[in-house]
């Protein structure tokens, strides 16, 4: 009736997210942007499956806005060489594919993202848990984008 519980667990699990982040190595804070753009794109998909479109869009914002805010702004080009150009190359082609989803209401392009959002993050966790294999590190670096970026996809509307 007053909303104490909703409140006092939104405040609890803002809290734990908070403490998370803050106690964070660099590599789980990555991490955690991959579950966040993922978790974003499972809800997108959720909401295209129910013609919710105004949560949709939200859901699929939040996807992008954490894989250019978080992961590719954070990409060092210059110590990163190949493996950062690449990242930066697959993060744009996420974005336009996530843009292309919202859109045409594609299913299929979410679960595309996903899936390479996915194979990302567990790389980052195999960092993150010991020295990344030498296939860990090609995983990263074969992931390329499929086809090619529009010079303008980041001017595109929803």
């Amino acid at each position: 009736m007053f909303g104490f519980k909703n409140n006092g667990a939104n405040v609890y699990a803002q809290m734990g997210l908070e403490t998370g982040v803050v106690a964070a190595s660099p590599n789980k804070l990555v991490v955690m942007l991959y579950e966040g753009a993922i978790s974003a794109s499972r809800n997108a998909i959720t909401h295209m499956r129910n013609q919710d479109i105004q949560h949709k869009g939200e859901m699929i914002s939040k996807a992008i806005l954490i894989i250019e805010s978080g992961l590719r702004l954070s990409l060092d080009k210059k110590a990163g060489g190949e493996i950062a150009q690449s990242l930066d190359a697959l993060y744009a082609y996420m974005s336009q594919r996530l843009t292309m989803a919202n859109i045409h209401n594609q299913v299929e392009l979410v679960e595309e993202v996903i899936g390479l959002l996915a194979d990302l993050k567990s790389a980052w966790e195999a960092i993150e848990n010991q020295k990344p294999s030498a296939a860990d590190l090609a995983k990263v670096v074969a992931m390329r984008p499929q086809t090619s970026i529009p010079a303008n996809y980041n001017r595109l509307v929803f």
